[in-house]
This record gives structure tokens, C-alpha cells and sequence, in this order.
């Protein structure tokens, strides 16, 4: 009988797989979650701080391919900047407060309304450049700064025009600055301190002649308003109802003597109805025929 040899069947036969080896491997590699797996799950944990961050370098190819393609590309900037904003709003950079600095309290409704802005929208979607053309156009404003503070506020800073007089002409009133330029939004009846002047043209050159009127307390406290005549000079309207000519030219020195004739004789309080100053080496006294109302102003053509 032939002898049986251990193993030979062994070397005949093919080496078994390790099965529970490669069946492991093969679970644990379908278990395995894929990355774009990982990448949606976690689009709903992301702290605010990396969505920004990845928000921004979204932005940044954007502007990249904007840069290379041409009007296409804007087309694609403008996209791509209102998706970011739409996505940043959701983590808190939504538009909250606005702070007008600079601006009296009769100017900042004006301002406001200018922007056209309200709580909730997307800070990063707003075009300052537009913001700051619409308040530049309210009247009361000389100049503006719009400046976005993250997470959500505005600011809004304006130097705001030097209110001068009150303007009266062909029956209609506006306030002005020291331009003469009217502004629109200034109600005439709130200032009763400033100054009235009256005519054509009288916005133009007010500038000229009411410091020197202003620098006077006695002329000044009896003033009620400044008559602008024939777009070359001033008749000044007392509140008595008296009238001081001045003329076309040398107005301060007019002035200076008009001083002079107050300081001696009092003359603006005896009640001339015109005191005539538009010759320099003669003036003219007219007495007082008939009493005016206080607070009468006309003029021909006003």
C-alpha cells in the first residue's frame, strides 16, 4: 500500500481565499462615506465664520472671471455678489440700523427717505455709490460719506449747507445757504431768526451785504427784510415801515455813514420814511406822510 504522505493533497490542491478577510474589507469599504457625502453633510453645521470665509472666495473667482470674459463676466459678478449677499443675510449680514451723522434733526427725515433703504435686506448687496448719489441730491446736504459697518449697520455722514435767509420771490419762499442755492426740504415758517430778502436775484448776492447788515445790532433789531431793486442794489425795509437806500456800490460805506448819523442824532429812530443814501456826498431825509403797518413789505415786481 502506498505510504500516505502528509500535505501532498495540500500541494495539489489551490490555497483557499481568505474569505472573512476580504469580506470585511469589502463591507468597510462601502460603508465608507464618499466626499462629496461629507461635503453635503456638512452644508447644514458650518459656523457663520467658514460660510463667510467660503462665501468670499466664491466671490473672489467670480470677480476673477469677470476680469477674463468681458461683459459676460460683469453679467456674472453682478450674479454671483447677489448670492453671496443672499447667503451671508442667512448668517446674520442684514441690513439693521442706519446712522445719519452731521445732519440737524430737520434734515435727517430727508436724508433718510433718500436712501431708500429698510431693515432686512442684504448689506452686502447695497450699492453705496447709488446711496451716497440719492442723499447728495437732498438740499440740505453739501456733502456725503456712506460707509457699511458689518454685520448690519449703515452710516451715513453728511456735512450739512449753512442756512443764510429766507428768499421771497413772485409770491414763493424758500430758505437758502450761503450759495444762495435753495434748499427744498427747509420749511420757511421754522426760521424766524434768519433774515428775509425779497426780489429777482436777490438769492445771488444776499452773501455780499448781510454780514454787514448782521454786524450792525441797531439797524440789524429794526430790519424787516432786505428788497432787492432793478437786480443792482439794496433798499433796506425797517419795521416801521421806513426805507434806507443804499446804492448800486460802496454799500459799506453807505452803511458806515448811515453809523455815523444814528451815533449823533438818532436818526433811525425818528421815523423817516426814506432815508436816501445812494449819493455818496449828500443825504436825503423824506419825513413821514403817512404811517405804515409794521411788518408791510412790497416792491414792485416781487
Amino acid at each position: 500500500m502506498p505510504a500516505a504522505v502528509r500535505g501532498a493533497r495540500q500541494g495539489n490542491a489551490k490555497p483557499r481565499a481568505k474569505a472573512p478577510a476580504s469580506r470585511g474589507k469589502a463591507r468597510a469599504a462601502s460603508t465608507a462615506p464618499k466626499p462629496a457625502a461629507k461635503l453635503r453633510a456638512a452644508q447644514g453645521v458650518l459656523p457663520p465664520v467658514v460660510a463667510f470665509g467660503a462665501a468670499g472666495l466664491v466671490l473672489v473667482v467670480g470677480l476673477v472671471v469677470a476680469l477674463s470674459t468681458g461683459h459676460r463676466g460683469e453679467r456674472l459678478a453682478d450674479g454671483t455678489k447677489s448670492v453671496v449677499a443672499g447667503q451671508t443675510a442667512g448668517a446674520g449680514f442684514r441690513l439693521n440700523k442706519i446712522h445719519v451723522q452731521g445732519a440737524s434733526p430737520m434734515a435727517q427725515d430727508a436724508i433718510l427717505a433718500a436712501t431708500g433703504l429698510h431693515a432686512g435686506l442684504p448689506i452686502l448687496d447695497l450699492d453705496l455709490e447709488a446711496i451716497r448719489a440719492a442723499v447728495a441730491r437732498v438740499g440740505w446736504v453739501k456733502e456725503v460719506q456712506v460707509v457699511r459697518l458689518l454685520p448690519d449697520t449703515l452710516v451715513v455722514a453728511v456735512k450739512e449747507r449753512e442756512t443764510l435767509a429766507v428768499w421771497q420771490s413772485q409770491g414763493r419762499t424758500w430758505v437758502i445757504d450761503s450759495t444762495g442755492q435753495r434748499i427744498p426740504e427747509a420749511d420757511p415758517g421754522r426760521f424766524p431768526q434768519l433774515p428775509l430778502i425779497v426780489g429777482e436775484g436777490a438769492n445771488e448776492t444776499a452773501a455780499q451785504i448781510l454780514p454787514a447788515v448782521q454786524s450792525r445790532p441797531r439797524l440789524r433789531d429794526r430790519l424787516e427784510a432786505l428788497v432787492r431793486v432793478d437786480g443792482r442794489r439794496w433798499d433796506l425795509r425797517l419795521k416801521d415801515g421806513g426805507i434806507v437806500q443804499l446804492p448800486a456800490v460802496e454799500e459799506e460805506s453807505a452803511l458806515i455813514q448811515l453809523d455815523q448819523l444814528d451815533q449823533r442824532q438818532r436818526i433811525l429812530e425818528l421815523g423817516f420814511e426814506r432815508i436816501d443814501l445812494r449819493d455818496p456826498g449828500l443825504v436825503a431825509l423824506r419825513p413821514r406822510t403817512t404811517r405804515a403797518l409794521p411788518g408791510e413789505v412790497s416792491a414792485a415786481g416781487v
